[in-house]
Protein backbone atom coordinates (compact mmCIF):
# COMPACT_ATOMS: atom_id res chain seq x y z
CA UNK A 1 0.00 0.00 0.00
CA UNK A 2 1.63 3.74 -1.03
CA UNK A 3 2.37 5.84 2.10
CA UNK A 4 0.12 9.06 2.72
CA UNK A 5 2.91 11.13 1.64
CA UNK A 6 3.20 9.56 -2.16
CA UNK A 7 1.61 11.42 -4.77
CA UNK A 8 -1.49 9.41 -5.14
CA UNK A 9 -2.38 10.17 -2.27
CA UNK A 10 -1.08 13.59 -1.75
CA UNK A 11 -3.87 16.24 -2.67
CA UNK A 12 -1.33 19.04 -2.35
CA UNK A 13 1.40 17.28 -4.77
CA UNK A 14 -2.18 17.01 -6.81
CA UNK A 15 -3.12 20.17 -7.16
CA UNK A 16 0.54 21.98 -8.01
CA UNK A 17 0.43 19.42 -11.15
CA UNK A 18 -3.54 20.20 -11.56
CA UNK A 19 -2.63 23.13 -13.58
CA UNK A 20 -1.31 21.25 -16.69
CA UNK A 21 -3.57 18.53 -16.43
CA UNK A 22 -6.09 18.60 -19.48
CA UNK A 23 -9.82 17.63 -17.81
CA UNK A 24 -12.17 15.52 -20.09
CA UNK A 25 -14.78 18.34 -19.66
CA UNK A 26 -16.99 16.22 -21.64
CA UNK A 27 -16.91 13.06 -19.20
CA UNK A 28 -17.31 15.08 -15.96
CA UNK A 29 -20.27 16.94 -17.21
CA UNK A 30 -21.91 13.72 -18.36
CA UNK A 31 -21.08 12.17 -14.58
CA UNK A 32 -22.28 15.32 -12.64
CA UNK A 33 -25.84 15.44 -14.75
CA UNK A 34 -25.73 11.82 -13.86
CA UNK A 35 -25.37 11.96 -9.93
CA UNK A 36 -26.32 15.03 -9.03
CA UNK A 37 -30.07 17.04 -8.58
CA UNK A 38 -28.73 20.46 -9.06
CA UNK A 39 -27.99 22.36 -12.06
CA UNK A 40 -25.01 21.22 -14.31
CA UNK A 41 -24.05 24.26 -17.25
CA UNK A 42 -21.63 23.90 -19.17
CA UNK A 43 -22.46 25.97 -22.14
CA UNK A 44 -20.62 28.98 -23.37
CA UNK A 45 -22.82 31.43 -21.61
CA UNK A 46 -23.03 30.14 -18.47
CA UNK A 47 -19.26 29.95 -18.19
CA UNK A 48 -18.80 33.14 -19.48
CA UNK A 49 -21.31 34.93 -16.07
CA UNK A 50 -18.97 33.16 -13.77
CA UNK A 51 -15.72 33.99 -15.72
CA UNK A 52 -14.96 37.66 -14.18
CA UNK A 53 -15.98 38.48 -10.40
CA UNK A 54 -15.80 42.22 -8.39
CA UNK A 55 -12.27 42.65 -10.10
CA UNK A 56 -10.81 43.07 -13.55
CA UNK A 57 -9.56 39.27 -13.47
CA UNK A 58 -11.17 36.63 -15.97
CA UNK A 59 -10.49 33.06 -16.07
CA UNK A 60 -12.99 30.98 -18.15
CA UNK A 61 -14.63 28.24 -15.95
CA UNK A 62 -14.81 24.35 -17.02
CA UNK A 63 -18.24 24.24 -16.08
CA UNK A 64 -20.58 25.17 -12.65
CA UNK A 65 -22.60 23.46 -10.33
CA UNK A 66 -25.30 24.94 -8.24
CA UNK A 67 -25.57 22.04 -5.71
CA UNK A 68 -29.22 21.62 -4.29
CA UNK A 69 -27.98 19.98 -0.85
CA UNK A 70 -24.94 18.14 0.50
CA UNK A 71 -25.36 15.12 -0.69
CA UNK A 72 -25.18 16.68 -4.45
CA UNK A 73 -22.06 18.97 -2.67
CA UNK A 74 -20.34 15.42 -1.83
CA UNK A 75 -21.08 13.55 -4.96
CA UNK A 76 -19.47 16.65 -6.97
CA UNK A 77 -16.32 16.79 -5.33
CA UNK A 78 -15.93 13.26 -5.38
CA UNK A 79 -16.51 13.10 -8.66
CA UNK A 80 -13.96 16.05 -9.58
CA UNK A 81 -11.60 14.18 -7.84
CA UNK A 82 -11.97 11.09 -9.24
CA UNK A 83 -11.68 13.68 -12.93
CA UNK A 84 -9.03 15.36 -11.26
CA UNK A 85 -10.73 18.89 -12.02
CA UNK A 86 -10.02 22.18 -9.61
CA UNK A 87 -13.01 23.00 -7.57
CA UNK A 88 -13.79 26.56 -6.62
CA UNK A 89 -16.58 27.65 -4.41
CA UNK A 90 -18.69 30.64 -5.31
CA UNK A 91 -20.85 33.36 -3.33
CA UNK A 92 -21.92 36.70 -4.71
CA UNK A 93 -18.83 36.89 -7.24
CA UNK A 94 -17.95 40.42 -5.04
CA UNK A 95 -14.29 39.36 -4.56
CA UNK A 96 -12.13 42.63 -5.67
CA UNK A 97 -8.78 40.38 -6.23
CA UNK A 98 -9.99 37.83 -8.22
CA UNK A 99 -11.02 34.94 -5.79
CA UNK A 100 -14.49 33.97 -7.68
CA UNK A 101 -12.15 33.43 -10.92
CA UNK A 102 -10.45 30.40 -11.94
CA UNK A 103 -10.05 27.33 -14.44
CA UNK A 104 -11.98 24.94 -12.15
CA UNK A 105 -15.74 23.48 -11.91
CA UNK A 106 -17.57 26.37 -9.82
CA UNK A 107 -19.86 25.72 -7.27
CA UNK A 108 -22.52 28.52 -6.61
CA UNK A 109 -24.34 28.01 -3.23
CA UNK A 110 -26.09 31.15 -3.45
CA UNK A 111 -29.27 29.68 -5.34
CA UNK A 112 -30.27 26.42 -3.49
CA UNK A 113 -28.48 26.50 -0.33
CA UNK A 114 -28.97 29.73 1.19
CA UNK A 115 -31.43 29.17 4.08
CA UNK A 116 -30.94 29.98 7.48
CA UNK A 117 -31.20 26.83 9.61
CA UNK A 118 -31.34 28.17 12.82
CA UNK A 119 -31.09 31.51 15.16
CA UNK A 120 -30.46 30.55 18.65
CA UNK A 121 -30.63 34.20 20.19
CA UNK A 122 -30.17 33.10 23.83
CA UNK A 123 -26.23 31.87 22.56
CA UNK A 124 -26.35 34.74 19.72
CA UNK A 125 -25.67 32.06 17.45
CA UNK A 126 -27.22 31.63 14.00
CA UNK A 127 -27.12 28.15 11.67
CA UNK A 128 -26.39 29.19 8.32
CA UNK A 129 -25.81 27.52 4.62
CA UNK A 130 -23.09 28.84 2.55
CA UNK A 131 -25.16 30.89 -0.14
CA UNK A 132 -27.06 33.14 2.67
CA UNK A 133 -26.74 36.40 1.41
CA UNK A 134 -25.07 38.95 4.60
CA UNK A 135 -28.53 41.45 4.98
CA UNK A 136 -30.87 38.51 4.82
CA UNK A 137 -29.33 36.82 7.73
CA UNK A 138 -29.02 40.26 9.53
CA UNK A 139 -32.46 41.11 8.65
CA UNK A 140 -33.61 38.31 10.75
CA UNK A 141 -31.20 38.71 13.49
CA UNK A 142 -32.05 42.67 13.71
CA UNK A 143 -35.78 40.85 15.41
CA UNK A 144 -33.63 39.59 18.22
CA UNK A 145 -31.43 43.25 18.56
CA UNK A 146 -29.02 41.09 17.25
CA UNK A 147 -26.37 41.51 14.34
CA UNK A 148 -23.49 40.05 12.45
CA UNK A 149 -21.15 42.61 12.86
CA UNK A 150 -18.70 42.53 9.86
CA UNK A 151 -20.34 44.35 7.04
CA UNK A 152 -18.76 44.74 3.67
CA UNK A 153 -19.96 47.23 1.05
CA UNK A 154 -21.36 44.75 -1.00
CA UNK A 155 -23.50 43.14 2.19
CA UNK A 156 -26.40 43.19 0.35
CA UNK A 157 -25.16 40.92 -2.26
CA UNK A 158 -22.42 38.72 -0.68
CA UNK A 159 -22.83 35.36 1.34
CA UNK A 160 -21.26 34.08 4.27
CA UNK A 161 -19.67 31.57 2.53
CA UNK A 162 -17.26 33.69 0.46
CA UNK A 163 -17.11 36.18 3.49
CA UNK A 164 -15.26 33.09 5.60
CA UNK A 165 -13.31 32.51 2.21
CA UNK A 166 -12.35 36.36 1.87
CA UNK A 167 -12.27 37.06 6.13
CA UNK A 168 -14.37 39.97 5.42
CA UNK A 169 -14.55 43.12 7.47
CA UNK A 170 -16.24 46.54 6.75
CA UNK A 171 -16.54 49.38 9.14
CA UNK A 172 -18.00 47.53 12.01
CA UNK A 173 -15.23 45.15 12.09
CA UNK A 174 -13.11 47.53 14.15
CA UNK A 175 -15.61 47.26 16.85
CA UNK A 176 -16.97 43.51 16.87
CA UNK A 177 -14.39 41.95 14.91
CA UNK A 178 -13.74 40.32 11.46
CA UNK A 179 -15.25 37.27 9.99
CA UNK A 180 -13.11 35.00 11.44
CA UNK A 181 -13.83 36.35 14.67
CA UNK A 182 -17.35 35.96 14.64
CA UNK A 183 -17.28 32.10 13.37
CA UNK A 184 -18.33 29.57 16.09
CA UNK A 185 -17.88 26.17 14.02
CA UNK A 186 -17.66 24.78 10.73
CA UNK A 187 -18.57 21.96 8.61
CA UNK A 188 -16.00 21.05 6.41
CA UNK A 189 -15.30 19.26 3.41
CA UNK A 190 -11.67 18.59 1.93
CA UNK A 191 -11.24 18.03 -1.72
CA UNK A 192 -9.86 14.52 -0.82
CA UNK A 193 -12.96 13.64 0.64
CA UNK A 194 -12.72 14.42 4.83
CA UNK A 195 -15.55 15.62 6.34
CA UNK A 196 -15.20 17.37 9.88
CA UNK A 197 -16.83 19.64 11.94
CA UNK A 198 -14.01 22.81 13.15
CA UNK A 199 -14.49 25.11 16.16
CA UNK A 200 -12.48 25.71 19.38
CA UNK A 201 -10.48 22.81 20.81
CA UNK A 202 -9.74 22.37 23.85
CA UNK A 203 -5.80 20.87 24.69
CA UNK A 204 -7.40 17.30 25.60
CA UNK A 205 -9.87 17.54 22.87
CA UNK A 206 -6.64 18.43 20.50
CA UNK A 207 -4.45 16.13 21.27
CA UNK A 208 -6.96 13.89 21.29
CA UNK A 209 -7.90 13.97 17.72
Amino acid sequence: MPDSTSTQYDVSARALTARSETVDAVSLEAALRRHLRGEVRFDDGSRALYATDGSNYRQVPIGIVTPRDTEDVLAAVALCRDHRAPLLARGGGTSLAGQCCNVAIILDFSKYMASILEIDPARRIARVQPGVILDHLRNETEKYQLTFAPDPATHDRCTLGGMIGNNSCGVHSIMAGKTDDNIESLEILTYDGHRMHVGATSDGDFHRI
